[in-house]
């Protein structure tokens, strides 16, 4: 035998050693199990009975056909994580439930978590069936690598629930290393049940092992631990709840993409139709924001007329000097001449969601489109305020 296959052999068999520990079972021996209790003091008749504290008296009326020594499962329960924004766990008896409230306005809950669940599934190649609430008759077969989501929310006294049930996960254990043998095999399968309250911003979603078969040398058996039980069905919740979070954290980014993309100041023309720059946010949150680009872009406010949305400014030219561009500090400077400037805004829609904002010379004239065009860049930027918000 060569050196690399008694090594490998070692390897095989220290593996094979580390997963028979039994991390179920306390270390050490259990003799204690076997140990008679003690016979009560026997007080003499003509003495005084001595006084006994009952701190630590265990009464006779417990359980005593329950585990002790070598069948005592000691693992600590497992627990429900929620890490996913706005989720919070309600204890129901150590149930593996859920609740999530809405975190993405824009999207319907109980879709959005009933797609993580299929997602789930399809990620592992586990088919599910969906399931009516009260006769649990499977309405739709849906095969690994669907694509879309059968409507098959059931709506009850304002209440919406999807219930979902997979097929079955299987794990297996091989010996040999040339014939293999299959030493142990685990199956089991899920109900994900989903509840929505009816004003639908918040989700329960409780996941439970329904069907359970397990083979090994001894033979076979439908029976789980309940402990085991209780520790699969809140190691998939917690999986579950960890996507979720992904998922939440996938569309924020996709928003805020979005937001970054989006043009937000347009050149167009105000009510009395001359040029001006429209900015999509209300008139109230760009007057109070103003004051920022002005800052830094240069202008100082000498005076304003909040009533009539007018702002009076003098502008100065920034200095930069190679300091700036070297610590990233330099801010784009505005083409247009040192002088003073109004800044009137005004609303251009009813529903107050657009902004006109036209620049005045000191002449009282309004800045021409060509104007406006050249200094386009680093304005469009500043009253974003991209890099404010």
């Amino acid at each position: 035998m060569s050196c690399r296959a008694f090594y490998l052999s070692l390897l095989a068999l220290s593996i094979t050693a580390c997963g028979s520990v039994n991390n179920k079972q306390a270390d050490g021996g259990f003799d204690y199990q076997h140990k008679l209790e003690a016979n009560d003091l026997v007080i003499p008749a003509n003495l005084s009975k001595p006084k006994q504290a009952n701190d630590f008296f265990v009464t006779n009326k417990i359980n005593h056909q329950g585990p002790v020594g070598e069948d005592m499962d000691i693992r600590a329960p497992s627990l429900v994580m929620p890490v996913a924004a706005s989720s919070r766990v309600v204890e129901e008896s150590g149930i593996a439930i859920i609740w999530f409230d809405k975190v993405l306005e824009d999207k319907d809950l109980l879709a959005f978590i009933e797609k993580v669940v299929i997602e789930k599934l399809a990620e592992d190649k586990i088919t599910y069936d969906y399931i009516e609430e009260d006769t649990e008759v499977t309405l739709s077969k849906v095969t690994e690598g669907a694509t879309s989501l059968k409507e098959t929310s059931i709506k009850r006294e304002g209440i919406k629930t999807a219930i979902i049930e997979s097929d079955w996960y299987h794990n297996e254990v091989d010996v040999g290393w040339i014939f293999t043998d299959i030493q142990f095999s685990k199956s089991v399968r899920f109900r994900f049940q989903l509840l929505a309250k009816s004003h639908g911003r918040s989700v329960s979603l409780r996941v439970s092992l329904v069907d359970f078969l397990q083979t090994d040398e001894k033979g076979g058996s439908k029976t789980m631990d309940p402990i085991d039980k209780q520790r699969a069905e809140k190691a998939m919740l917690n999986e579950l709840i960890a996507a979720v979070d992904y998922n939440y954290r996938l569309q924020q980014r996709a928003d805020r993409l979005t937001r970054a993309n989006q043009k937000l100041v347009t050149i167009g023309k105000n009510i009395e139709a001359e040029q001006a720059y429209i900015v999509e946010m209300g008139l109230e949150d760009l007057w109070g924001n103003m004051p920022l680009f002005f800052e830094k872009h240069g202008f100082t406010i000498t005076d304003l007329n909040e009533d009539k949305k007018i702002y009076y400014v003098e502008f100065v030219k920034p200095e930069s000097s190679v300091w700036d561009s070297i610590w990233g500090d330099d801010v784009p400077v505005i083409d247009v001449s040192d002088a003073q400037y109004q800044f009137v805004l005004g609303a251009i829609d009813e529903l107050n969601q657009k902004t006109s904002v036209t620049i005045y010379n000191s002449d009282g004239e309004p800045l021409t489109l060509e104007a406006l065009e050249r200094i386009f860049p680093v304005v469009e930027k500043g009253l974003s305020f991209r890099d404010v918000f």
